[in-house]
């Protein structure tokens, strides 16, 4: 139940470096996260060069104008193991698979509970399922 939303600079990454991007995130969150393949929400802003700041070097980070903010969204639950884990795999396979600097993959993971999620309909799916999904993992 992860959901992503992946901000960038406009101009900065071409139209089919996108999908990679998309693919590399979901890989780890399936790997480190046992999240389902067909879990899949995400959605892409560029913005103007005025719209997008940050600190060039914040703990000793060299960032460029190239930075990717990636925001997932997912139920609580993980361990510091599994985040860490997802965090190194991101930047790394962003830098061999998209040809992303690691310096410019900055990622941060929102935690929510069952109760914070309707995928339509205006009903809580997850509660509903949550005896279901104890079995599978969470996602």
């Amino acid at each position: 139940m992860p959901f992503i939303r992946v901000s960038y600079q406009e101009g900065q990454y071409k139209p089919e470096e996108l999908p990679l991007i998309s693919e590399v995130i979901m890989e780890g969150l399936v790997e480190h996260f046992n999240v389902p393949e067909d879990d899949f929400f995400q959605v892409f802003h560029a913005h103007k060069p005025y719209e997008f700041y940050y600190n060039r070097n914040y703990l000793n980070v060299e960032r460029s104008d190239r930075l990717l903010y990636i925001q997932v969204t997912l139920k609580s639950g993980r361990s510091t193991a599994q985040k860490t884990g997802f965090y190194k795999s991101l930047a790394e396979n962003l830098a061999s698979k998209v040809n992303i600097r690691q310096d410019d993959v900055f990622a941060i993971l929102v935690e929510t509970e069952f109760e914070d999620w309707t995928f339509g309909n205006g009903i809580a799916q997850m509660i509903q399922t949550q005896e279901n999904r104890k079995e599978g993992g969470l996602a």
